[in-house]
């Protein structure tokens, strides 16, 4: 498969796979403040076929399968797709495919539930993404998907102008050292009108607060995502 000239971070999350199979499970700012908010999105999965949009080391498809549902779950890093193997076997319909690209694998109208997590701030335009995502949901289906903070990424970074879709690189720790990642910062509104744009109506938004769990683990840091969010989260319906 060909990577997408927009395509950024390959390299980073080839070298992550493993880290993310061993470490993401536990780490705090995955288990205990991303995940609830995404799950607590999700409508019933049960007996529903569901798109894991960036399925990373598959612990959304393993949670997903263990809540009854038929997966199919993409990545675009094939180190990534392998550790999603690894968690789940042949559970599910496991596919390398670059959300940069037209899903042409996926039948229109042959999708209840799309969940991404944490992935769409990698996709420089989402017009594609979002056209995608609509042409292969059911009438009605959910879009439920979690990315960086706008505010967060303008502030943290101290960038200069608000209203660009830009570039970031970042430096993160992990057990194989640090690994330099890039992702695009973007203003609120070009998070929200693809979406409506796409034939989405927005059901929910939310700004949650990091559980007691992560105030045990990382009180600092917690009293700083309660003043400062990392994360947003959506759910979307199909019209």
């Amino acid at each position: 498969m060909l990577i997408n000239e927009n395509s950024i971070s390959f390299d980073s999350y080839e070298k992550m796979a493993e880290y993310y199979f061993e470490c993401v499970d536990t780490k705090p700012f995955n288990a205990y403040y991303e995940r609830p908010a995404t799950l607590s999105l999700l409508p019933s999965v049960a007996g529903k076929k569901v798109l894991d949009a960036g399925c990373a080391a598959g612990w959304y498809s393993k949670w997903l399968l263990d809540n009854g549902a038929k997966v199919i779950a993409i990545d675009f890093s094939p180190s990534m797709i392998e550790m999603t193997r690894k968690r789940i076997g042949e559970k599910a319909d496991i596919r390398r495919a670059d959300l940069n690209e037209p899903l042409n694998f996926i039948e229109d109208k042959s999708i209840d539930v799309i969940v991404s997590s944490l992935t769409l701030h990698y996709i420089k335009d989402w017009e594609l993404v979002m056209a995608e995502f609509n042409r292969i949901l059911q009438p009605s289906g959910s879009l439920v998907f979690s990315v960086h903070h706008p505010f967060m990424d303008f502030t943290h970074f101290n960038r200069e102008n608000y209203f660009l879709t830009e570039i970031i690189e970042d430096e993160w720790e992990t057990n194989v050292g640090k690994v330099k990642v890039q992702f695009y910062r973007r203003p609120l509104c070009k998070i929200i009108s693809p979406v409506i744009d796409a034939g989405f109506i927005i059901e929910k938004l939310i700004e949650p607060m990091p559980t007691e769990k992560f105030k045990q683990l990382h009180p600092k840091v917690y009293e700083r995502l309660t003043r400062k969010p990392q994360f947003i989260f959506l759910r979307a319906r199909k019209k």
